[in-house]
């Protein structure tokens, strides 16, 4: 009895199991997720075309670039010959695309390097000073919005908006320069120039990020602390928040468990949009602090017109950017749940 039980149990398990699969698969996210993709398939393509004819329409010429003004008209030739550079811009493209359709995104016209390889080395360093930025912006925007609209127009709420206009009103380039005069010149606390890998340690490594993190990272959050401050003012005027106060709740209670929760789906459509504006910030900070990371490989490129490098990064960040807005729309559904995407229009 026991032996023709395991087999059926044996024989059923497969069957389960697709079933499950089915299920998955024919679930309203990952539909809707599997759509959202699709779509970034053509928006990824108009990115690295319009990329590509931007820098075909920039004066100079690559040849020129890599050999130096002192080099000869005939070496320049030679050199743009041997680099496919005389070739017809579609042509050029169109070998592009087809290689990056393989994974293929070609090599560095200056060094030689593939691009993957150079992605691969510059990429873990921008993205922790955009998670390092990220994490700073979110640790002064939810608590000092939540304090500040707990009581509109009081104390607090009067400096927080006065600190938050500041910050919003200083660039990033600016305020690195403030930031590295105070706490790299005048306390030495943080270093102004370098990078320290996480073989180094973690606190040095951190350390070594903490000045360009909060450049990117501070005005995002006075941003951020703004939308969020607004949002549970808002909320908390609501008849949900009301009610729950009628009952008796504590105002701790209703103000971070109801209204706080509810304010926060303004802020992940603002977090999603920004992506590409923290990522656009690092060329910067990153020149400014001399970090390696892909911002400064960005910079370099368009001065020595390093197509396929170039391309390269576009590629990187329009992905980055479909991902997180795609995680964004995920992230609505869990934290309500009446949120469905059974609509195929949605």
């Amino acid at each position: 009895m026991a032996v023709a039980e395991q087999t059926a149990r044996e024989q059923a398990e497969p069957g389960a199991r697709a079933g499950l699969a089915r299920r998955a698969l024919g679930s309203p996210s990952l539909r809707y997720a599997g759509r959202r993709l699709l779509a970034a398939i053509p928006v990824l393509w108009g990115v690295t075309f319009l990329t590509f004819v931007v820098m075909n329409l920039l004066p100079g010429d690559a040849a020129q670039e890599l050999l130096g003004a002192n080099a000869t008209p005939a070496e320049v030739h030679q050199l743009e010959v041997q680099l496919h550079l005389n070739e017809p811009f579609l042509t050029r493209y169109g070998h592009w695309l087809g290689s990056a359709v393989t994974g293929h995104l070609g090599s560095s016209l200056g060094s030689g390097q593939l691009v993957t390889t150079i992605l691969a080395q510059r990429l873990p360093v921008t993205f922790e000073l955009i998670l390092y930025a990220f994490v700073i912006s979110l640790v002064i925007a939810i608590p000092v919005a939540t304090l500040a609209a707990r009581r509109p127009g009081g104390v607090f709420d009067s400096i927080t908006t006065f600190i938050t206009m500041i910050g919003l009103s200083i660039a990033p380039y600016i305020l690195a320069l403030l930031l590295i005069l105070l706490f790299s010149v005048d306390l030495g606390l943080f270093p102004a120039l370098g990078w320290t890998p996480l073989s180094g340690g973690l606190g040095e490594n951190l350390r070594s990020l903490t000045l360009p993190a909060l450049s990117l990272g501070f005005p995002i959050g006075c941003f951020y602390t703004r939308l969020l401050r607004a949002d549970v003012v808002e909320q908390l005027g609501e008849d949900y928040v009301v009610t729950a106060v009628a009952k008796g709740l504590p105002s701790w209670r209703v103000l971070v468990r109801h209204a706080v929760p509810n304010s926060m789906f303004g802020l992940i459509t603002v977090v999603a949009l920004n992506v590409g504006t923290l990522l656009g910030g690092t060329v910067i900070v990153e020149q400014i602090f001399g970090l390696p990371g892909i911002g400064e490989e960005l910079f370099q490129a368009i001065q020595t017109r390093d197509f396929p490098v170039l391309e390269g990064i576009v590629v990187v960040f329009a992905v980055i950017v479909v991902v997180i807005g795609l995680l964004a729309d995920i992230l609505y559904a869990v934290l309500d749940p009446r949120i469905r995407y059974d609509n195929p229009g949605q």
